[in-house]
């Protein structure tokens, strides 16, 4: 009887590209389900963009959109670099929607409703010089348990600790550097520790999470549990709390309910409504939650007792991985190590990846280390001199020489090797099933070594010449067994082990829940196509190189930001009078180059324009073609250096600010006919945005 079984992976946040480092997760993931849903079992993977908090709102501020146009456009970045990695989702969403915003606040209301909320006035860090509240992971300082420095304000990625900002030591804002001050707000909190000997119970079962989980679990209810901080004061872009005045859900309330939501959505849309409440409030299925260690205390311990408090069903498991390193280090921006997923695209086959990964993947909360040289040497070793090579030998080599057809049956030395090879197939779906990949990988290999060993002593490359019958019978045994490797390959490798379905001409696929049968009498199978090609070393030193030298040009604007920022900020105040305190001081070293007339100055005219829209120009990669409403009968075509930082879809109905009276300028793509003004530069570029009342002419000065 099949399963039916829910996994999620953990959301990634919408305010950066995705990484080798996520990937980690996200392939580990997929290979599961995929060897799931190869066993036969009803199986429904999904996952969405983490979408709110402050760094959104300022990320989207910076770039003259809003926060909703951010998260879409960063949502479909992530959706692509994912997908192009093989992993199949059933729903892809988003944490910024109905569903979500719904399942946030029932869940709350019903932990209100039951008394596991409270609100208590607090001292919270404010930024005087950003005037705000500061969220969390916009202080950072030292840990107040390990003294780890430069930490986030709600936890600790050194040891895992979690505590409120005010008790980090040194902190500063994150947005201009500025050590913030304490200032009393009302918070609404969850109350976590009632539900101590709900989750001492829950850890009871077996198989809930792995064994060093449960004991670093155990520690943090020893030490007893903390009511948990849920709300977060305006302005915050997320979803407002039932019946609060400018008060916000936290982003790690909805985060995690967004699996729900995307479940939800994804059974709406498909006409299976009954499955929503199937998963989350029967255990009679199965739900699995796939995260990083860094995000145990979330998963482990608020997320259960917040769906208990919802009347929720809560997971079946939870599956913790360690952490990515690169050549035994931490990845590194200055070294060109954080590599992103769209630059490894450019310069490597993502099944690539997909295999290192399996190879040194478990159960076990082990940091994995993507060491280069060993990377290459595995790959081309097992994959392209082992698997690819193999069929290649048999079908370019022997079987084109014979019309691509097989004999009628396998030769007794032919059936034992099958019924060898495939007689390893319950140890390995034992070994996809507890996530152990790297041992599955072991006996594949080992596998193939002895399928290879087959063919190198029946050598039917020499019996081609004397006796083409006894060639056939080799290249037939060795392929019936070499296509049990591709079946054993196919959750890690889909594309190659669906190149050798394809080369094999079989009717149906390759599946783990049917018996493996040599191939039918007479069968004939079709000409080599290639499977897999050599990787060399410079690929990755290529990936290093492209991201070492935009991290150092990224690094340079950040610092020249950072420094005016600063001037900014330590600059005279104005008094009550208008007048700026301590402005004499130092005038006569102020510096008079480039200074101008107010004369040079009234020859600039600058009005607010609405772009009406925007497009890609064929053969510029830096340049958009833009229609602009500067309050004239026409719009004006502007040619604009900004394909770096915006895409054409997020600019329709901007306002912006132009220099309207520019001489027109002819160009190689057209003429433009004004000019808009922007900060910054490449994908850190920033348009000067009007205020939302100003209307396309209006005359700026």
């Amino acid at each position: 009887m099949s399963r039916k079984i829910l996994v999620t992976s953990a959301l990634p946040y919408a305010n950066g590209a995705i990484h080798l480092g996520h990937l980690v997760e996200y392939v580990q993931t997929d290979i599961w389900v995929r060897f799931q849903r190869l066993q036969g079992n009803e199986v429904y993977y999904f996952c969405a963009d983490d979408t709110h908090g402050t760094p959104i709102m300022i990320a989207a501020r910076n770039r003259g959109i809003t926060p909703e146009q951010l998260v879409n456009q960063i949502r479909k970045e992530h959706f692509e670099d994912l997908t192009a990695f093989q992993v199949e989702f059933d729903n892809f969403y988003s944490t910024n929607t109905p569903e979500n915003r719904a399942l946030s606040e029932e869940i709350y209301l019903k932990a209100k409703e039951k008394g596991h909320i409270h609100k208590k006035s607090l001292n919270q860090l404010f930024c005087i010089h950003d005037d705000m509240f500061l969220p969390d992971r916009f202080v950072r300082g030292t840990c107040p348990k390990c003294g780890a420095t430069d930490q986030y304000g709600d936890s600790c990625e050194v040891c895992s600790s979690t505590y409120r900002p005010e008790e980090l030591k040194d902190s500063r804002c994150s947005i201009c550097g500025n050590p913030p001050v304490e200032k009393e707000s009302e918070h609404i909190f969850f109350q976590l520790a009632d539900f101590q000997q709900f989750l001492e119970e829950w850890l009871k079962t077996p198989n809930r999470v792995d064994e060093g989980v449960r004991k670093k679990m155990h520690e943090w209810i020893d030490q007893g549990l903390r009511h948990w901080d849920i709300s977060r004061d305006g302005p915050y872009f997320g979803f407002a709390i039932p019946g609060e005045t400018n008060k916000f859900f936290y982003v790690w309330l909805d985060a995690p309910i967004g699996y729900m939501a995307s479940s939800l959505n994804f059974f709406r849309k498909t006409g299976k409504d009954d499955l929503f409440d199937a998963f989350w409030r029967s255990e009679e299925n199965e739900v699995y939650h796939f995260i990083g260690k860094d995000i145990v205390y979330f998963h482990t311990l608020f997320w259960p007792a917040l769906l208990s408090a919802g009347d929720f069903r809560t997971p079946t498991s939870v599956f913790v991985h360690g952490f990515l390193t690169v050549n035994g280090e931490k990845m590194s921006k200055s070294r060109g190590t954080f590599v992103r997923a769209s630059t490894y695209l450019k310069h490597m086959d993502p099944e690539c990846l997909r295999y290192f990964y399996a190879t040194r993947l478990g159960p076990a909360l082990d940091d994995l280390d993507l060491n280069t040289e060993d990377f290459v040497q595995r790959y081309n070793s097992d994959v392209v001199g082992n698997i690819a090579n193999l069929f290649s030998r048999l079908v370019s080599g022997i079987a084109s020489k014979l019309e691509f057809r097989l004999s009628s049956e396998l030769s007794k030395e032919g059936k034992v090797l099958f019924d060898r090879v495939a007689q390893k197939k319950q140890a390995i779906v034992s070994c996809y099933e507890n996530r152990q990949y790297a041992k599955a990988i072991r006996e594949i290999q080992s596998l193939s070594d002895e399928v290879n060993r087959f063919i190198t002593e029946k050598e039917p490359w020499k019996q081609i010449k004397t006796d083409a019958e006894a060639a056939r019978q080799t290249v037939t045994d060795a392929i019936n067994a070499a296509m049990a490797l591709a079946l054993y390959l196919k959750p890690v490798l889909p594309v190659l082990s669906g190149g050798v379905e394809e080369l094999l001409a079989l009717e149906t696929p390759l599946r783990f829940d049917t018996d493996l049968r040599p191939l039918a009498f007479g069968h004939e199978i079709r000409p080599y196509r290639h499977l897999a090609g050599r990787i060399e070393k410079k690929a990755f030193d290529a990936m290093f190189d492209e991201e070492r030298i935009e991290a150092e040009a990224n690094a340079s604007e950040k610092k020249s930001a950072s420094s005016k920022s600063e001037k900014a900020a330590n600059s005279p105040k104005q008094g009550k009078s208008g007048k700026k305190e301590n402005a004499g001081k130092g005038m006569e070293d102020q510096a008079t180059e480039g200074i101008i007339t107010i004369d040079d100055l009234t020859k600039v005219e600058l009005r607010v324009g609405q772009i009406v829209s925007a497009e890609l120009i064929e053969g510029a990669d830096r340049l958009l073609r833009i229609q602009l409403d500067v309050g004239e009968e026409n719009p004006r075509n502007v040619i604009a250096g900004i394909r770096s930082a915006y895409a054409p879809e997020e600019l329709k109905d901007l306002k912006v600010v132009c220099v309207s009276n520019l001489k027109p300028r002819k160009m190689k793509f057209g003429t433009s006919e004004a000019m808009l003004l922007a900060t910054g530069k490449n994908d850190s570029l920033t348009l000067f945005v009007p205020h939302r009342n100003a209307v396309p002419g209006d005359r700026l000065g």
